[in-house]
């Protein structure tokens, strides 16, 4: 079984980009009553270029499918403010799904979050932390999903489940082809016995390989695959008040976007050469790796 990578306390500067549209004078957001400065929402040793190599070796490296777990990714303040608005949402506010393979409670997408459920999710969806998880998953292009369709609150009660299953494949509504997805436990002072670990198997043995608990401040981010297969198949079994939460979000792209951008930027003069003409279709209907390798040969 892997390690996770245990993340240093949360001492110096986040990247600008990362902060939400605040005010140039503006430190801290003040939520509930609780100060949060701007500079200690993410641990900022994840954009040292030492730390991303080790979580792309982890990604690589990470068993039954690419994946990486890190502890102290966010404010643990940011994320008790997050937990708490779990019961500020109101049963209008949740979608309970409930087949023979599943039991669970989400936000509804589009909903309606809380200051604290929203400044956490501007900032995995903002440039820098995209670019983060391109340089470890090499993903480029991260497109993200506003209404948080599949992801924004989750919570497992007592007795739910989520069967072994692997996650869509494309965005019911743009099309875009699912990536990724992270997920942030906030569950404090999680008792094991209660069950709620998230199992990922190996599709064609049929076995789990690895289990990750869902204790607070724990981030697992998992690539999608044909063989992402994961889930907290057995019911939970916590004592009455306690519920296993998490906050979660996908990442997406655009199988086209290569050759959309191409077309975009060749030119097609109206006077040109018929050969031109030619040469333009004929490169947008070549793998680049190919295109490249034509014009070497051409040129020697």
């Amino acid at each position: 079984m892997s390690l996770h990578v245990a993340v240093s306390p949360l001492p110096a500067a986040v990247p600008a980009a990362l902060l939400p549209s605040e005010p140039p004078s503006a430190s801290f957001v003040s939520i509930r009553g609780r100060r949060l400065a701007f500079s200690e929402l993410i641990n900022p040793r994840v954009f040292e270029t030492d730390y991303q190599l080790q979580l792309t070796q982890q990604t690589r490296d990470a068993k039954p499918f690419p994946h990486f777990v890190v502890d102290g990714m966010f404010n643990p303040d940011l994320l008790r403010l997050v937990a708490e608005e779990f019961g500020g949402a109101g049963e209008g506010g949740w979608r309970v799904v409930q087949t023979k393979h599943e039991l669970t409670h989400r936000s509804t997408p589009g909903a309606r979050l809380g200051p604290a459920s929203k400044l956490y999710f501007s900032l995995v969806n903002s440039p820098a932390f995209l670019e983060l998880l391109s340089a470890v998953t090499g993903v480029e292009e991260l497109i993200t999903d506003p209404k948080l369709y599949g992801g924004g609150l989750h919570e497992t009660r007592n007795g739910g489940r989520f069967g072994i299953h692997r996650d869509f494949n494309r965005h019911p509504c743009t099309g875009l082809d699912n990536e990724m997805v992270l997920i942030t436990y906030l569950n404090e002072d999680w008792d094991r016995a209660w069950g709620g670990a998230l199992e990922l198997w190996d599709g064609e043995a049929k076995n789990c390989v690895r289990e990750v608990w869902p204790d607070f401040g724990r981030t697992i981010l998992m690539r999608h695959c044909d063989v992402s297969y994961h889930g907290h198949p057995h019911p939970l079994q916590a004592p009455e008040g306690r519920t296993r939460r998490s906050v979660a979000c996908y990442y997406y792209s655009y199988s086209n976007a290569r050759r959309e951008r191409e077309r975009r930027n060749t030119s097609l003069f109206l006077y040109s050469d018929p050969m031109e003409r030619v040469k333009s279709a004929a490169k947008l209907a070549t793998p680049p790796i190919i295109w490249n390798a034509l014009k070497r040969l051409a040129g020697s």
